[in-house]
């Protein structure tokens, strides 16, 4: 089977982190180009060494590139902002899109969730990297018991954050909140990010709260062990921090959910992940770089098995 051509927007640390991981891992794609908007970049410079054609012009550059009719997958790793147009442009002349920004123009995806459910849409939006170290796990225990209410908060090295990253701080916010509800299946979503400048830099680490119905907490537990394994198979340094935590909230002592509008009785179930990331780009306490990395790698690889490119793969 013929490699399916594709290309990066975005050389800063996700973008390059990205190219590096479809170098190095990948069977069933094959980077043609590398685009950004700063001809001084790090990134820019790192795929020309590693032999990957460059352009500094943006989306206009890459348009005008010899290899541009070729590419059928290109991956977006830019700003929500910047996505509105690119995302115009490249649907127009027949590109899948991969969206790397909190830009919520396709669906919400997370491949151990809800990746075959949206093989044939044009755009597809791989939600935030808090989204993806989290949304499983609340997902894991919706198909066990009702999730009335999820929260999630996502910490990373403050090393870690690039300056795209920082200008999406809302949008972050505001996709995962709403992916935790359309895609982890909660009733209601929270999510908050702290950007810490420890020194040294800490792992990325997330904690999942979920108040759902009372149900069985082995198979709640046994539920969330075996999204943390489906995880690990695209994201090795995906683990549990410690056990899952339970905890009744009976009648006697209701918790007050302003946003449920009600008092909340049921289960309380908390859990704690560290991401590790694989050190492709940034060291490994970079974990947020390689789960959204190794995420919409997940993505492309299934879409080139899947999709009839007209013969150059199926």
């Amino acid at each position: 089977m013929s490699k399916v051509k594709c290309a990066i927007i975005g050389s800063g640390n996700i973008g390059t982190d990205l190219m590096i991981k479809i170098l190095r891992l990948s069977q069933t794609l094959e980077l043609a180009a590398l685009v950004g908007v700063d001809p001084d970049s790090d990134g820019l410079a790192r795929a020309a060494r590693m032999g990957v054609a460059i352009t500094a012009d943006g989306v206009d550059g890459l348009r005008a590139m010899a290899a541009y009719p070729e590419i059928r997958i290109v991956f977006d790793a830019t700003s929500a902002k910047a996505h509105a147009r690119h995302d115009e442009v490249l649907r127009a002349d027949g590109k899948q899109v991969i969206d790397l920004t909190p830009a919520a123009v396709g669906p919400y995806v997370v491949p151990p969730v809800n990746l075959d459910q949206h093989l044939a849409a044009g755009n597809l939006n791989m939600v935030t990297c808090g989204g993806q170290a989290t949304i499983p796990i609340v997902h894991a225990v919706n198909r066990v018991a009702k999730v009335h209410w999820g929260e999630i908060v996502a910490s990373i090295a403050s090393k870690s954050a690039g300056p795209g990253t920082r200008a999406n701080i809302d949008e972050f916010t505001e996709t995962t909140a709403r992916a935790i509800e359309t895609v982890g299946g909660a009733a209601r979503g929270k999510a908050v990010i702290i950007l810490n400048p420890a020194e040294p830099p800490l792992i990325m680490r997330d904690t999942v709260y979920c108040l759902c119905d009372d149900a069985d907490t082995d198979a709640i537990r046994a539920s969330v062990e075996e999204m943390v394994e489906t995880v690990r198979g695209y994201v090795p340094g995906y683990r549990l921090k410690q056990a899952v935590q339970f905890e009744r909230i009976g009648n006697n002592d209701p918790l007050h959910i302003a946003e449920l509008d009600r008092a909340f009785t049921g289960l309380k179930v908390t859990v704690f992940l560290e991401v590790e990331g694989a050190a492709h780009y940034l060291p490994a306490y970079a974990g947020n770089l390689d789960i959204m990395t190794s995420a919409a790698l997940k993505t492309a690889e299934r879409l080139a098995d899947r999709r009839d490119w007209g013969g150059k793969a199926n």
